[in-house]
């Protein structure tokens, strides 16, 4: 779908809410190994609550679609959400809240493991009235299929973590290494190159190219939830792809 431009998109996030349990250390540990002096914090995260907090933070007018558990973690995990003024559609599952267990060393690197739980959960969905759907994959298939084909704007995918599934979206967003997993390489790509920057491509060819400015790196979890929401809403507000990557 060809893109105009919006002043306040309606963006319709599909995805996963999670609970992330954080601790800080000086290193990561090695296999087998114990880190002790760390600090921990709860913090609401999960890719699909990310982008949906992003796009709010971006003037977007927001809908997250989810699942959680009925359990103590749920209304922390949707507690930025609800600060964000981002509208919600929840169900409540069986299976417990997603958990996300990071690690974050001195440097900003991170080690992440998740128990994805109620996000597992997630099926049909009905996106409200909307320019744009996004989705991540830390929910099956068969919602981002549902979310696709119920889509009657631009649909975006984050395709991450990487795994081949059966829609064509109109913008994909993957690092290097999700890059390889892609089966559809038609419409926009945008492909993150870490500290390198980033590069969208429209069948196939190269269309833009941005370096990231300088920064202190303090914790790289999210960065790509970030990216994947500014390069959508600039596109949405009719920004051309060399502004919007450079923006993202």
């Amino acid at each position: 779908m060809s893109l105009g431009a919006v002043s306040s998109p309606r963006i319709t996030v599909v995805g996963s809410i999670n609970l992330d349990l954080v601790a800080r250390c000086e290193r990561l540990p090695r296999v087998g190994e114990t880190i002790t002096g760390a600090t921990f914090a709860r913090v609401p995260g999960g890719k699909g609550a990310n982008q949906a907090v992003a796009c709010a933070r971006l003037g977007a007018d927001v809908t997250l679609i989810g699942a959680v558990g009925g359990d103590s973690f749920a209304e922390d995990a949707v507690a930025q959400l609800r600060e964000s003024k981002v509208a919600l559609d929840l169900e409540t599952s069986a299976e417990p809240t997603g958990v996300a267990l990071i690690y974050v060393d001195a440097s900003g690197e991170t080690q992440i493991v998740v128990a994805p739980g109620a996000n597992w959960t997630l099926d049909d969905v009905e996106p409200p009235a909307h320019d744009a759907v996004l989705c991540q994959l830390e929910i099956p298939d068969a919602a981002v299929t549902s979310a696709w084909e119920a889509c009657t704007g631009f649909f975006c995918l984050n395709a991450a973590p990487a795994r081949p599934v059966g829609v064509d979206p109109d913008l994909t967003v993957v690092n290097r290494y999700e890059q390889e997993a892609l089966t559809r390489r038609d419409g926009l790509v945008a492909v993150t190159l870490g500290a390198e920057g980033a590069v969208l491509l429209d069948e196939g060819e190269e269309v833009a190219r941005a370096k990231p400015p300088p920064v202190e790196v303090v914790d790289g979890t999210g960065a790509g939830d970030a990216f994947t929401s500014c390069l959508l809403v600039s596109l949405l507000e009719g920004r051309a792809p060399d502004e919007a990557l450079e923006r993202a």
